[in-house]
Parts: C-alpha cells; sequence; structure tokens
C-alpha cells in the first residue's frame, strides 16, 4: 500500500457537531458550522487541528465566509484543504414541485455550484456527494440505518437529483463521488447499488463513508472491494461492532444514536479498515478524510488519537 500521509485528512467534526446533553432531556445535537458565531471560533478550532498533528483539513466554507475570508484563514492555520462535502435534496420533502429546467430547477442545484466554486478556488478535483441529510426526514427522527420507508420510485428520484448534481459538477471540473450516510433516502447496500448502477462512472465515482456502511449492515471491505474502480475518496471512522448491532436490532432515530459513544477514532473500533484500505491498490491518489461525526469526550484528545493512527498506519 503507498498511500502516504500527506493524503490524509481531518474533518474538526468533533468540535462542531455537538451531541446532545443527557442531562437535559429532549435535548438535540448542535450543529456549529450552521450557527452564524461559529465564525469567530473557527480560527482556534483549526489550530486545533494543526495542534494534533495534522496538515490537512476538509474544506467547508461557512455560510458568513468569502472564499478569500476563508483561504486566509486556512493560511494562518497552516493547512492544506481536502476534498468539502456536497449534498442534494428532494424537493417534495420541501412540499415542492420543480420541473427540470425551469428557473426553480436551476436554482435548487444553486449549493452544488457553490461547492464546485470552492473546490476549484482551492485546487481541489473532487467531491464527496450525498443525498441532502434532513432531520424531519423520518430515517433520521424515527428509525435509522435499517431502509425504513424504502420506496424504489422515489429513490429513483433521489438517484436523478444525484446524478444532475453529478453532471454539474463534472462539467466545472470536479468529479464527484456518492456518499452514502445514515438517515437519507440511500443509507442500506441495495440503495447505493441502485445509483451506482443507474449513474454513469464518469458522473458519479464512489466516496463512500466507512462507518455508515457498517451502521447500515453493509461489509466496508466487501463494498470497496466490489467498487475498487470507482472509488475517488473515503471518509474513514470506527465503531464498536456490539454497538452497531444493538442499534441495528432496535433501530431508533439517529439522536439516540448519536447519544451514545458510538463514532470511535480509526483503529479504536472493529471496523476492518486495513482490509479496507488493502482493497484500494498501489495506484489510489484519493483523499482519507478521518470524521468523527459526533464525539463524548475531548476533542483535541480525539484529533490526538486519529494522528496517531495515521502515524502508525502509512508512511511520511
Amino acid at each position: 500500500m503507498t498511500i502516504r500521509r500527506s493524503q490524509v485528512a481531518l474533518n474538526p467534526i468533533q468540535w462542531t457537531n455537538l451531541p446532545p446533553d443527557p442531562a437535559v432531556p429532549g435535548s438535540t445535537g448542535r450543529w456549529r458550522y450552521g450557527e452564524p458565531s461559529f465564525v469567530a471560533d473557527y480560527p482556534e478550532v483549526l489550530a486545533a487541528v494543526a495542534a494534533s498533528g495534522f496538515d490537512a483539513t476538509m474544506m467547508e466554507v461557512l455560510d458568513t465566509q468569502t472564499l478569500q475570508s476563508y483561504a486566509a484563514m486556512i493560511e494562518r492555520a497552516g493547512l492544506r484543504v481536502a476534498p468539502g462535502y456536497a449534498s442534494i435534496g428532494l424537493p417534495e420533502d420541501e412540499g415542492l414541485e420543480i420541473a427540470p429546467g425551469s428557473a426553480e430547477w436551476a436554482r435548487w442545484f444553486n449549493p452544488v455550484r457553490r461547492k464546485a466554486e470552492e473546490s476549484l478556488y482551492f485546487g481541489l478535483d473532487t467531491v464527496f456527494l450525498a443525498p441532502m441529510v434532513d432531520y424531519r426526514l423520518p430515517r433520521w427522527s424515527e428509525r435509522a440505518a435499517v431502509g425504513y420507508l424504502a420506496d424504489r420510485d422515489r429513490l429513483l428520484r433521489q438517484v436523478d437529483m444525484l446524478a444532475e448534481a453529478g453532471r454539474i459538477l463534472r462539467a466545472e471540473g470536479v468529479r464527484a463521488g456518492l456518499h452514502n450516510h445514515v438517515g437519507t433516502w440511500v443509507e442500506t447496500e441495495e440503495e447505493i447499488e441502485t445509483v451506482l448502477a443507474e449513474v454513469d462512472p464518469e458522473v458519479l465515482g464512489a466516496s463512500f463513508d466507512l462507518g455508515h456502511l457498517a451502521w447500515a449492515g453493509i461489509d466496508p471491505v466487501a463494498m470497496v472491494a466490489r467498487h475498487r474502480d470507482r472509488v475517488i475518496d473515503l471518509h474513514i471512522k470506527d465503531h464498536s461492532a456490539a454497538l452497531v448491532a444493538e442499534n441495528r436490532a432496535n433501530p431508533g432515530p439517529y439522536e439516540r444514536v448519536a447519544s451514545q459513544p458510538f463514532f470511535l477514532e480509526p483503529g479504536s473500533g472493529d471496523i476492518d479498515i486495513p482490509g479496507v484500505l488493502a482493497q484500494l491498490g498501489d495506484d489510489f491518489d484519493g483523499w482519507l478524510v478521518i470524521e468523527v461525526d459526533q464525539l463524548h469526550g475531548d476533542p483535541d484528545a480525539s484529533a490526538r488519537r486519529s494522528r496517531g493512527w495515521v502515524e502508525q498506519t502509512f508512511a511520511a
């Protein structure tokens, strides 16, 4: 395996995706990236990423930032940027009907165009592309990771959205990889395989999340092996197999799972990450983005543990 440490980045999500407070009944987590006030704290978070030993972070330009102000912040932190995350939802989930080719249709994809612009500004030519995470969807709020309320017609409508987003990105010179995410309309093995079968590989590659594969009952090693020629980048995290089994046997809301120490640093759980990496082949030149979705503990210590795994696993 010839993956180098320079191909590994950290998504600082352990500082930005805060879990529900167990001492407050009914509390929900906080997504600090979406809070306008977070722009003042962002430099401190990036400084912590650098202090942990990482020299690259996942691109995430805030709504309150310009490309120039984000670039200046990254430069001050002494970091490089790794591919970011784009998503596209279904208009029907917002109670909308949008005709292809209409002005409303064009505007629906504006966030995708912005992500292309951001990527190109920072010299990136790939992006993770996922269905929209929507906390109101029943797969998030009621039963996560088990394909709740599966519907092939709706899935094919989601396929159309992902394909259109992929075409928009490709036209700008950015290659999209399908990013599976529990709680969305593309979370099960059948749904992932349907998307990949329906969309041209030149339009949509594969940029899997290993943890969300495992949580959905999918073997990450087998999935990556099956789509080796299509894999662009990966999100890396770990889980306890016992907690995965418990939450799959008794599925519930995403937030219930997030209230447990479910997401772990690579090498701290039971996912066969070495087995996944072995499937990539010696010519893999993509990014591995470490992502501990929701942390219960010290984010600085978590980042240091993740960096320790990187240094044990990859050559300089």
